[in-house]
């Protein structure tokens, strides 16, 4: 099998085509920024080039997209083209080409105000069932692009995945409040309990959806590691985080404690990545009890992969203050 992987010079991207290249399968990297792992340079809605580099492909992986770091920077109709005309592209030429898996990248920012609850209510319970509340162009662009997904499988029969990734880019926080208050593997370490997923788990869920894939037909599913928290503990969890997480999850007390670290005093959502694991078979190797052990051994959250990839960045230029701009947005 021979793998189409776009976006191949960007975080997942390279983490895909490093992990297919050490396993000596079959893949090509296209992307409109040169990479290591990138051997089609060019974008996803240049259909000449997509045709030519979908010739004797069985599978696509479509990572390339413009992110929500990307709001501040570029206008709307970017992100309509990338986003949207991009992979309505790639939809149409995978069916061209009579590809058997189409597996999109998308992510839990779809969901937009969904996730934010109003003060003095639960922490939100997040799956497939929760409809899209998009507050950007980036959210309104990539459920069209879901959409379209769903759209070909039902039209074309091109059997069609979609996931919903959560928090994995190692970039320091946008908000500055939280950089301030927090170290960043401090944040980051937190967060695997409701909304982040270690890269290594990401890559493996994209393998399984590209295998999968034939018999879902179509699926659309959240990707984030697997969290300790049970629907019930919703209310409490909006008012002492703290409490919950030593019921939950014990035992991140002391190394917390080691390091000056906090736990955070309120969660406002949780991501709940069920389906996944069942539809996907999907096995999430590293939740927040997993991240402390591995902390507590190494003195670093990241694994292998994520070392090797490093830091990326969203922009060719460098913003002062913080890891990308967010105020004053487009959308």
């Amino acid at each position: 099998m021979t793998v189409l992987v776009t976006g191949s010079s960007g975080h997942l991207g390279e983490a895909l085509m490093r992990t297919f290249r050490a396993n000596g399968r079959a893949a090509l990297g296209l992307d409109i920024i040169p990479g290591l792992f990138t051997d089609a340079i060019g974008s996803i809605a240049d259909r000449a080039l997509i045709a030519r580099s979908l010739q004797g492909v069985d599978a696509v992986l479509h990572v390339a997209t413009l992110h929500k770091p990307h709001v501040a920077t570029h206008a709307p109709e970017a992100f309509v083209e990338t986003n949207v005309r991009g992979t309505l592209i790639l939809l149409e030429e995978a069916v061209r080409a009579r590809v058997r898996a189409f597996v999109m990248t998308s992510t839990t920012s779809t969901l937009g105000d969904a996730l934010k609850p109003p003060p003095g209510q639960p922490a939100a319970w997040i799956h497939e069932r929760v409809a899209p509340v998009p507050k950007n162009i980036y959210g309104v662009t990539k459920t069209a692009a879901e959409d379209l997904c769903q759209l070909f499988h039902r039209n074309e029969g091109l059997a069609s995945v979609v996931l919903r990734t959560s928090r994995f880019f190692p970039e320091g926080d946008d908000d500055p409040a939280a950089r301030k208050a927090y170290a960043d593997d401090n944040t980051k370490a937190n967060e695997y309990l409701f909304r982040r997923v270690a890269i290594e788990d990401v890559v493996d869920a994209h393998l399984l959806a590209i295998e999968r894939a034939p018999a879902v037909g179509f699926g659309k599913y959240i990707v984030s590691a697997t969290t300790p928290f049970l629907p019930a503990d919703c209310a409490a969890l909006r008012v002492d985080a703290g409490a919950v997480v030593s019921l939950r999850a014990p035992g991140w007390q002391e190394e917390y404690a080691r390091r000056g670290w906090r736990m955070v005093p309120s969660i406002d959502r949780v991501y709940d990545s069920a389906l996944a694991r069942q539809d996907l078979g999907w096995r999430p190797k590293w939740d927040f009890a997993a991240i402390v052990e591995r902390l507590r051994a190494t003195g670093d959250i990241r694994g292998p992969l994520a070392r090797q990839i490093g830091l990326k960045g969203y922009h060719a230029e460098r913003f002062e203050g913080a890891p990308y701009p967010v105020t004053g947005a487009r959308g």
